[in-house]
């Protein structure tokens, strides 16, 4: 029972910093009702996530048929799964290196991601949502970096 209350308070805690951040910041968008409040973060393709569980993660990553097109030159070759994250990471490694040593260095953990549909570098760090301020802070700590 104590799960069910801590979840609710949880809900309306995240349906709160959704409004406050969606007023504040309107380039904000989502995929689905209640997810997660995206935003791009400028021209290399890095993406800006604030999720319902307390995260606020950096990301950039590829589709994977992007890649195997890539790999492929154009060709329909079966790439194995494998084969194609390591090209991912070739791929992305440029634009992760850029902003690395100073997400790190501002509290981000580094993380990869991959499923059938896309390959991802993650840079995430915990946000409370009890402290709207800071959150906002943070995201536009984060546009100024990129450049957004």
């Amino acid at each position: 029972m104590a799960d069910d209350v801590s979840m609710k308070t949880s809900d309306a805690d995240w349906a709160a910093i959704r409004a406050r951040l969606r007023g504040s910041l309107p380039s904000f968008y989502e995929h689905e009702p209640g997810g997660a409040l995206m935003m791009d973060l400028g021209v290399d393709g890095w993406l800006l996530e604030v999720t319902p569980d307390g995260r606020l993660l950096c990301q950039m990553g590829m589709a994977i048929d992007e890649i195997k097109l890539l790999m492929s030159e154009g060709t329909p070759e079966d790439l194995g799964t494998d084969e194609v994250a390591k090209q991912a990471k070739y791929y992305l490694q440029p634009a992760v290196d850029k902003h690395r040593k100073m997400l790190l260095a501002s509290g981000f953990e580094e993380t990869t991601d991959m499923n059938e549909e896309y390959v991802a570098t993650t840079f995430q760090r915990t946000v409370d949502f009890q402290r709207p301020e800071k959150i906002e802070e943070a995201i536009q700590w984060c546009r100024k970096q990129f450049g957004a």
